[in-house]
């Protein structure tokens, strides 16, 4: 079992910056990648960005690139979403999960899931 813990959401004005955290504890052994996800109200949860433990590749989705940088801190059990130059469609929850196996892509592919954290942009 892993449990995952967030912070660092809130409200924001436009082309501000906030940065997220996520804490992994238990069992983390397996961990293959950790990521980012969104889901705003009446829309499809969806990718923002991974990174891979072992490597330290990351991959992020289009509407986010150039803006968001994800890290980690091994030590910690740590992942993090800087979001810079934010805007009112980055508004949503954003979830961090773990992947254990499969396509990072995919929020079905993740296993482990925090309980979302508010990110509100106002234009």
């Amino acid at each position: 079992q892993v449990q995952l813990v967030e912070s660092g959401g809130g409200l924001v004005q436009a082309g501000g910056s906030l940065r997220l955290s996520c804490a992994a504890s238990g069992r983390t052994f397996s961990t293959y990648a950790m990521g980012w996800f969104r889901q705003a109200p009446g829309k499809e949860r969806e990718f923002v960005a991974t990174i891979f433990w072992t490597a330290s590749s990351s991959y992020y989705a289009d509407s986010v690139k150039g803006r968001f940088t994800i890290s980690r801190d091994n030590a910690k059990n740590t992942l993090y979403l800087q979001m810079n130059s934010l805007k009112p469609e980055d508004t949503a929850v954003y979830y961090c999960a773990v992947l254990t196996a499969g396509n990072y892509y995919y929020a079905d592919s993740y296993d482990y899931w925090g309980q979302g954290t508010q990110v509100t942009v106002s234009s």
